[in-house]
């Protein structure tokens, strides 16, 4: 039985603009690709459609060395003023949550923790 997401959501104004954002995937175990980390998709907080961003985190790797089977029960950990700190780093990088179009993914080295 699969294990149920943590519901973690929060909301912040950057630059006049209020967002949400929300834990949109955990990190985990896809056959072909190995490890995917989580995801954080955010918002505008007023409801307009407009360009959504997804901050994509690189897999931790939470299995220890002879260990046969992943341990579930370590999840990562977010910061809220990490996640407004790489919510700024995509504005730098050209998302305009203003705009409109597909969604903007913004891949990060770090984690949010």
């Amino acid at each position: 039985m699969p294990r149920a997401k943590r519901s973690i959501q929060s909301e912040v104004t950057i630059d006049g603009i209020a967002l949400i954002w929300r834990l949109h995937r955990e990190q985990q175990f896809f056959s072909p690709e190995g490890w995917t980390g989580m995801a954080i998709h955010v918002v505008r907080a007023d409801g307009l459609v407009r360009k959504e961003l997804y901050l994509e985190y690189p897999a931790e790797d939470n299995q220890k060395p002879g260990q046969l089977r992943v341990d579930w029960s370590i999840q990562q950990k977010i910061v809220a003023s990490k996640v407004e700190g790489h919510i700024r780093q995509a504005m730098e990088a050209g998302w305009d949550p203003d705009a409109r179009g597909k969604p903007f993914v913004y891949e990060l080295d770090e984690l949010p923790s």
